[in-house]
């Protein structure tokens, strides 16, 4: 369950470039990039690009402090019968693009999309771990006039960003084994939810990126990501007004933070986390 988290693990020290293991972009998938824009930049605070400088119409999210959030990709006709449907995605750090994908695939995993370069960004590849849920491998292109950039998208406390990454798996024995092989990803510590089964959280480098936990029947295993606000019942009803669809919550979890989980308006799930 998502309203089960404990604080997280102490921060690791800054380093001066990405690990592999780290997560370091968040993708939306979205049929309608202007109404995907709308509805974020009003419910998370965020400022989507007007227009894309992009040929594919790939548009970053900028945040408040002048950083980036992530990205939206718009998905064409030919993606959408290919099965793509609305959703936000992880982009995992590697060291090597090419290597890792052929260790996934070998551990169970499935690829996506081959590894190919993005110019001026980095190598890229997509795969979906062996119980189904999809991500992103990336090693990025350093800035020219930063070459120690380090991605700074995710973080357990700052606003704006993603505090909290979650994976539904139907196979929660398998997926830490997967993780813990292909990242690095530490998944002892768990609270027992009973019948349920335990919420495992993911620890990483010093920081506590997580947790995992049974998928419902009903659900194709995927991960959730929850975007940080100040407050949970103003967003949400940000949300509802914007056209978006709440499925659980509020509900308070043991950081004392509060969360709830939904739609946008074009279908893509989404979570929030922060005060009352």
């Amino acid at each position: 369950m998502t309203d089960v988290r404990t604080d997280p693990a102490p921060t690791a020290t800054p380093r001066a470039q990405n690990d592999q293991g780290d997560f370091i972009w968040y993708e939306l998938m979205t049929t309608d990039p202007d109404g995907a824009k709308a509805f974020y930049d009003t419910v998370v605070g965020w400022n989507v690009e007007s227009a894309s400088q992009f040929p594919n119409g790939y548009r970053m999210i900028g945040r408040s402090d002048g950083g980036f959030a992530g990205g939206v990709l718009p998905l064409t006709d030919e993606m959408q019968q290919h099965g793509a449907r609305p959703t936000w995605l992880a982009y995992i750090s590697v060291t090597d693009v090419d290597a890792a994908h052929d260790q996934i695939v070998a551990a169970g995993g499935k690829s996506l999309m081959a590894p190919f370069d993005i110019p001026n960004i980095g190598r890229v590849a997509m795969a979906a771990d062996p119980f189904g849920a999809p991500f992103y491998l990336m090693k990025p292109t350093p800035p020219a006039d930063n070459p120690d950039a380090v991605s700074d998208v995710f973080s357990p406390t700052a606003e704006q960003r993603v505090g909290w990454n979650e994976l539904q798996t139907g196979d929660v024995d398998g997926a830490r084994k997967f993780y813990g092989d292909q990242f690095g990803w530490n998944s002892d510590d768990f609270m027992d939810m009973g019948p349920m089964g335990k919420y495992r959280f993911w620890d990483y480098s010093g920081t506590r990126l997580g947790a995992l936990f049974n998928a419902d029947p009903n659900q194709h295993p995927h991960w959730r990501f929850y975007f940080r606000v100040p407050s949970i019942s103003a967003a949400k009803q940000r949300a509802e007004a914007a056209g978006g669809s709440i499925h659980m919550g509020p509900h308070q979890v043991p950081t004392g933070d509060y969360i709830v989980i939904g739609s946008d308006p074009q279908g893509a799930e989404f979570a929030l986390v922060g005060g009352e």
